[in-house]
């Protein structure tokens, strides 16, 4: 009798530790797919900038300013950084591709800002070439082509951070 309760008791213990367990494994491998879609969400955004910008470059031949060369220089190897760190994933990509996240939004956002003309001229960061101040193409009213790198940097920025903080779990 005294040996039955052992052994039922020792099998419902070790039946709670293997399901917490359980649990415990399937919340981490959770985290660590979700961290994954979204670095794989990050990489469809850069890729999408990235030929977005070739196409008006190459295909409607617009020349880009220094600061959209600037901002092309942060945004074009995330495209090739992003795919080594999902492949098998490693959550360490985002310590690699923020920094470059966050300098090309520091550039967009101070293009933008030079385009809308809180920033004046003066600081003529565009010596040569185009213009930095002009708009090229404004759809809507007011989408311009620095607005769209502003928007394509802050989602991949903010996708870094959700996805650092699901796999850091």
């Amino acid at each position: 009798m005294v040996i039955e309760t052992t052994e039922k008791c020792a099998a419902e213990i070790a039946g709670y530790c293997l399901s917490m367990n359980t649990t415990e494994l399937s919340t981490g491998m959770r985290n660590e797919t979700t961290a994954w879609t979204l670095i794989f969400a990050a990489w469809l955004v850069a890729s999408v900038s990235t030929l977005g910008a070739l196409f008006f470059g190459e295909v409607m031949q617009l020349p880009p300013c220094v600061l959209c060369w600037y901002q092309r220089i942060f945004m074009f190897p995330l495209v090739l950084i992003l795919p080594i760190g999902l492949f098998p994933f490693d959550r360490k990509v985002v310590c690699y591709a923020l920094p470059l996240a966050v300098l090309g939004w520091l550039f967009a956002v101070f293009h933008v800002l030079l385009v809308a003309g809180v920033i004046p001229e003066s600081i003529k960061p565009c010596t040569q070439g185009v213009p930095c101040s002009q708009k090229v193409i404004e759809w809507f009213g007011f989408v311009t082509i620095p607005l769209l790198s502003v928007v394509a940097f802050s989602a991949i920025v903010a996708l870094f951070v959700l996805a650092y903080s699901r796999s850091s779990k």
